[in-house]
């Protein structure tokens, strides 16, 4: 999940001043028409080399009046709207498509939402909309967060491992912002741990902070899973998660949410490849 982002919204997620209900939900039904809803993508890089390893796809919504929408308010009026499927459809197949110009050495992650993962359908219903693309199943990393396994876990473990079957890899996303249950990490089939911007927060000059995180990461790699460190903003953080053995790291120290081709580009550099 992507770091946050200031938004126009009132205390409710979705909620803007000034709007009234009903008018967004209406607006979004024309918008996925129109392709108003744009995919941009957050780079991820490798902890060790410096270099582009892939990146997370990341919705926006070009409002023609409010301007950019981000991915939470778009999803929470999708979801009142009954249009989550729909729009979680159109983010992946043109995420795909941006991505299907990528050389194979980059991965994709796509965000899973509750809606899907609870959907006795959604495993085979998503690999055969992967399977129209030209990205193999091993590139692709699939994104579940917290708050979505506490609505069905024996459904959610089931979808995994179909999926898992089938080749994709999942990531447990924002771990550390909400109950941080272990339990997750013991039943579920998971390939990564995906650290929220809270538990890189203090480090490494808070040793409390610093002595959570290392316990984190350690925990992570005697399960077997990849490592990856969300909302990195200081070359100090990036640095620690490196010396404590974290595999990737996102975030703006280097890179906002940009378009495909600016992915591309990023990765063709030197920097992108680990040598700036």
């Amino acid at each position: 999940m992507e770091q946050g982002r200031t938004s126009l919204r009132g205390s409710a997620r979705g909620a803007f001043p000034g709007v009234r209900p009903g008018v967004l939900e209406a607006d979004l039904l024309r918008a996925l028409d129109r392709r108003e809803i744009e995919v941009l993508f957050q780079p991820q890089f490798a902890c060790a080399s410096g270099a582009v390893t892939g990146a997370e796809a990341l919705a926006r919504w070009r409002h023609p009046t409010l301007g950019e929408i981000g991915a939470r308010d778009l999803f929470a009026i999708a979801e009142r709207a009954a249009l989550v499927a729909p729009l979680s459809r159109h983010v992946v197949a043109r995420a795909l498509e941006d991505a299907s110009h990528w050389p194979h050495n980059l991965t994709l992650s796509l965000n899973i939402t509750p809606e899907e993962l609870g959907d006795p359908r959604f495993a085979a219903d998503f690999a055969a909309l992967i399977g129209q693309s030209t990205i193999a199943p091993q590139r692709l990393m699939l994104e579940i967060t917290e708050d979505l396994l506490l609505r069905n876990l024996a459904q959610a473990a089931s979808a995994l491992k179909a999926l898992r079957g089938l080749g994709f890899r999942t990531a447990l996303d924002d771990f550390g912002a909400g109950f941080c249950n272990f339990r997750y990490l013991r039943e579920l089939p998971l390939d990564a741990l995906k650290l929220d911007k809270v538990m890189v927060e203090g480090v490494p000059g808070d040793p409390t902070a610093l002595a959570v995180f290392r316990a984190i990461v350690q925990l992570g790699k005697a399960l077997g899973l990849a490592i990856y460190a969300e909302g990195i903003e200081t070359e100090i953080q990036r640095a620690a998660i490196t010396a404590e053995a974290c595999d990737y790291w996102q975030g703006f120290l280097r890179a906002q949410p940009m378009p495909s081709d600016a992915v591309l580009a990023l990765a063709r550099t030197a920097r992108g490849m680990g040598h700036g």
